[in-house]
Formats: C-alpha cells, structure tokens, sequence
C-alpha cells in the first residue's frame, strides 16, 4: 500500500506540471483520492422506502468505510458539449456494515446496528458518462455534475453489478487542478445478504462517496503560447491572448496575417503600413515616400498641378501636358499645329494639312512652268549642257518643293511620236527618272517624288507640225491626292 500511495503521489506531482484544464480543450482527467463505502442505503427497515434507503446519509463515524490511504483512480475524457465518459477502480475495506435489527444488542433509536462482517476486502471497477454544468453556470471555478453509468463490485467473496447513479461538485483551485468530491448510489439487485444470516453480506446496495484531487489535460498547443490550437488562430506562430494567438511582430496592434507590413509598425487604416510623408499612402505603395503627394500620382507631388508627377515632369514648375513630357507645348511657326505634330514647324500651315501650307493651283501652275523649260538632248534623257535655262527651272522646283515637306509629286515623262512607241516609253521614263534625280541631288525628299513615263500616249499638241511635237517632248510634275491632281 505505501508503494502504491508514492506512485500515485509521483502521478500527482506529474501532471500538476504537465496538465490542463479538462474540457473541449483538454479532453483528458485523471483523478485519486480516498473512497468511502456506506452500506446503510441496503440495511431495511425505515418509515418508508425513501426513508429505507436515504435517511441518515452523513452518519460518517458510524457507518462510512474509509481506508487511510489513496483508495480510487479514475480516467475520463471529454466527448463534447459537456459530457465526459470515464472509467474509476477503488479499493476500500469493509469493517461497518449497517443491519436493522431492533432487537439486537447497540442498536439505535432507529433500529440499526453496525456489525463488523469481518474486514472483508472491496473492490469496484466502475464506468460512467458525466455532465457538467460549469459552462452552463459560466463559472471558471465551481463544476457540479450529474453523472450515470454501471459497475462491478467484488465484496468480499461475492461480486455483483450494480447500476450507478451520482453527482459531484469540483473547486478548480487553477485551470488544470482542481478538488472533486463525488457521491454515488451503486443499486444492487442480487441479493443483499447470505441467506440466513443477515450479518454477512451478499450483494448489498450502497453509496460510495469520494474526495479527491483531479487533474485534467490533453490540450494541443502546438506552438506554445497558452492558447489551445482550437481557439488559436496561428496555432504554428506563438501569438498574443488578445489576438487569438497570433504575432504581431512590430507591435502596432494589427496581427502579422492581417498586417500588410508585419515588421514595421504602422497605421491601421494603412493596413499596418507606415507612411513617412503623411500623405495617406502607405510607404509600401508611395512612389515618393518622402515626399507628400496625391493619390492619383501614387503618392508624388505635382508642383505645376498639370497631371504629371514632378520626378516624370521634364518642366516641373510649368505646366504642360503628359504628351510633351509635362513642358509646354511649342509651335515655332504660330499656325496652331504643336511643333512636335508640325510636319513644317518653321512654316505656317492649316491643322488640317498637319501644320505644312496646302499646294494651291498657283503653285501647280509655277511647277508646271518650271517642269516644261527642262530641256534634253535629242532622243535622250541628258540634259542640254550648259543650258541656263534648265538649271533655273530645276532650283526654282526645288525652291517650290521644299515647302511642303509632306506633299506627294509624281514627275511625268512624254515624248512626241518620232521613233517606235517601245523607244518613246523607254525614254518619257528615262527623262522622268533624270528629273527626279536631279531634284533629291538638291535636297527634296526622295519618298515624295515617283516618276513615269507615258511615251508618246498623252500629247498636248499635234503631232504633225515641228512645233507640236516641241510641246509634246516635255516633263510635268502633278500634285498627287490634291483635288487639282489631273490639271498640270
């Protein structure tokens, strides 16, 4: 018996290290102390059958059975919604057994006598299913329960079943420790003596009233920080109580999971960001950190208020639009056309005609002059050498041509009808070839010019007299896409 009061006593200083409070947290108790074993409830007799069985229920000294020493064990665990099943052995000797014998010798008022059986040895492994009522009473310190289950008692030589009815009441000192005291009615329907012989005991009923020390345990916490997994939000990260178990790294109130910014302390409106500026941007999303600005910008100042963001302004304090990189816009020739848009930015010009003048008829017409005093050597695509004249018309063209950068020429060849129709349109293309060569050599755009020859399918004149065919062996130059296109 000692080395068993030192085991349990071991067990005892073991789990008020180790366990926890039994509940849905911690499913698990375990509980020991000292049993106590009336057999009064059995012994007859009584006014009535409740005053048979119950009445003087706290007659300790006279009736209770009580071995000095740790006398139960039990075990449970918690299933849910505030039901426990367990499982209990004690262990108890019985040297007061409660008879009514009005006749017998020390009998008392009532008429029962205490016998002594013989110091017989009992026995008694019961299971039961609890309830308790302390989330009921919302209580964090008084638990009472009810509790109901069956059992098998071994009394002396006899052993018997027995169903258990009971209730109990435990004072939890801490959330893991706490003093249970549990009573419980053990029914009997064997008999309750050997036949004959009223002072020995068969199977009696009786209560067994118990006193002890529980500890309760079996919670998860995995990361250890006194918050059980099930209610812990972070239950791998250790956390705070306030916030369900979870960290807040830089201490700004705002859990790591919710805080966009976990190890800089920041704003809650910000998520947990800072914002350096105090512009309302988080630092994280501010393109300018340092520097107060607007949302619309991402946080950055626009000094000149024009839209553009000062570190993408290439004109900061002056306004101007993003296209132009935020500096004003310019237009060197004032026709309203920006110079960056003005195909002719030092010459004035209609938006319409993308800032370049438009080709007027009058200047068709001096083209058309110029083009037709160009003169080549007979039945070839050189020019006269030394013949002023061409010379003359070729930098006047240039001269026209270059002020409209944008326009579109087409330089046309013709010849008269003197030699084969192949000859003629070989050369109308030659000289118109030679033409426009002749004006890229002094700076017109090649891409504006094309040429063609016609040969001598588009004459002007007649071609039966010398000076017809004089007019016929000509270049002209056409505006292509103008509404004039068609009249050189």
């Amino acid at each position: 018996m000692k080395h068993l009061n030192k085991l349990l006593f071991a067990v005892m200083m073991l789990m008020t290290i180790s366990s926890q409070a039994q509940d849905s947290n911690n499913p698990w108790a375990l509980s020991f102390g000292v049993n106590a074993v009336d057999t009064r409830a059995s012994a007859g007799g009584g006014k009535n059958w409740l005053d048979a069985h119950f009445s003087q229920p706290f007659n300790i000294s006279e009736n209770w059975n009580i071995l000095p020493s740790v006398s139960y064990i039990s075990v449970a665990r918690s299933v849910g919604n505030n039901f426990s099943v367990g499982l209990q052995g004690s262990i108890n000797k019985i040297d007061k057994f409660v008879v009514f014998d009005p006749t017998a010798p020390g009998h008392n008022s009532s008429g029962y006598v205490v016998v002594n059986p013989g110091d017989l040895m009992y026995y008694g492994i019961d299971a039961n299913v609890k309830y308790s009522f302390k989330s009921l009473i919302k209580s964090k310190v008084i638990d009472p329960s009810l509790r109901v289950g069956g059992g098998y008692t071994f009394f002396g030589d006899n052993s018997y079943g027995t169903v258990n009815p009971g209730a109990g009441l435990t004072f939890w000192f801490t959330e893991n420790v706490g003093l249970a005291l549990e009573t419980t009615y053990k029914k009997s329907f064997g008999d309750r003596n050997a036949a004959g012989d009223i002072n020995t005991p068969e199977a009696p009923s009786h209560f067994q009233h118990s006193v002890g020390i529980t500890f309760q345990f079996g919670g998860k916490d995995t990361d250890g920080d006194g918050i059980y997994d099930k209610d812990d939000a972070c239950p791998e990260v250790a956390g705070l109580k306030q916030f369900n178990g979870c960290p807040d790294t830089d201490g700004d109130g705002i859990i790591d999971g919710s805080d966009a910014c976990p190890d800089v302390a920041g704003l809650a409106a910000l998520n947990g960001c800072p914002d350096t500026d105090g512009d309302g941007i988080a630092d994280k999303d501010d393109a300018c950190p340092d520097a107060a600005g607007s949302a619309a910008l991402k946080g950055c100042p626009d000094t000149d208020k024009d839209g553009i963001a000062d570190k993408d302004d290439k004109c900061p304090t002056v306004a101007g639009p993003k296209e132009n990189g935020g500096c004003p816009i310019l237009d060197a020739d004032k026709d309203g056309v920006a110079d960056k848009d003005d195909d002719c930015p030092t010459v004035a010009g209609p938006i319409s005609n993308k800032g370049c003048p438009e080709v007027t008829v009058e200047v068709i017409e001096s083209l058309k002059i110029q083009a037709r005093s160009v003169f080549f050597n007979s039945g070839k695509a050189t020019f006269k050498a030394g013949d002023a004249a061409t010379i003359t018309s070729l930098d006047a063209m240039r001269e026209i041509l270059k002020n409209y950068p944008n326009a579109k020429f087409s330089i046309e060849g013709h010849t008269d009808s003197d030699g084969s129709d192949k000859f003629n349109q070989k050369l109308s293309e030659d000289r118109a070839n030679a033409v426009r060569n002749a004006l890229i050599e002094k700076g017109v755009n090649a891409a504006n010019l094309t040429a063609v020859g016609f040969g001598e399918s588009k004459p002007v004149s007649t071609n039966k007299t010398k000076a017809g065919k004089a007019q016929n062996r000509r270049t002209e130059v056409r505006h292509v896409g103008s509404i004039y296109e068609g009249k050189l």
